[in-house]
């Protein structure tokens, strides 16, 4: 699995012109889910970004995660984070889960930042085209991918 972690003051996601997921402070989360991808990846993404130190404390150091400020995350699926554009013109998406299979898992990764004490989890739509907002708060964006992570 692939996530990109943005701090923000807030986001939204809208669908269609609807507003289906909205945050203040906290982090946007998108979410690529690949082949070989199960609860395993979700769940250890889900802890990482839950206890991610990356919030400024009163010294201004990276100290607090979104669990010490108690800060909500919206969570984006993304298939593209598995985008291969190393040759060609146009990327391929071959790495990516398939959407029986990565649907069930990003909704399973949700359901595990909230186990994991995020009190505020909102999401995009799984599937749709979907418009998503953002105020930077930084910048601080972090990738992560579990291949490698322990």
């Amino acid at each position: 699995m692939k996530l990109i972690f943005q701090r923000v003051r807030s986001a939204s996601v809208t669908v269609d012109g609807a507003v289906t997921g909205a945050i203040g402070q906290g982090a946007l989360l998108l979410l690529g889910v690949g082949q070989n991808d199960t609860e395993r990846e979700a769940a250890l993404l889900a802890k990482k970004a839950a206890a991610l130190r990356v919030f400024t404390d009163e010294s201004g150091k990276f100290n607090l995660s979104l669990l010490d400020i108690g800060g909500g995350a919206l969570t984006v699926p993304n298939f593209t984070l598995y985008g291969n554009c190393s040759h060609g013109r146009r990327p391929e998406f071959i790495a990516a889960a398939r959407p029986e299979q990565a649907e069930p898992l990003y909704k399973r990764f949700t359901e595990l930042l909230r186990e994991n004490g995020v009190k505020q989890v909102e999401t995009g739509v799984f599937g749709a085209h979907m418009r998503v907002f953002m105020e930077g708060d930084g910048p601080v964006t972090l990738i992560m991918d579990t291949d490698g992570m322990k």
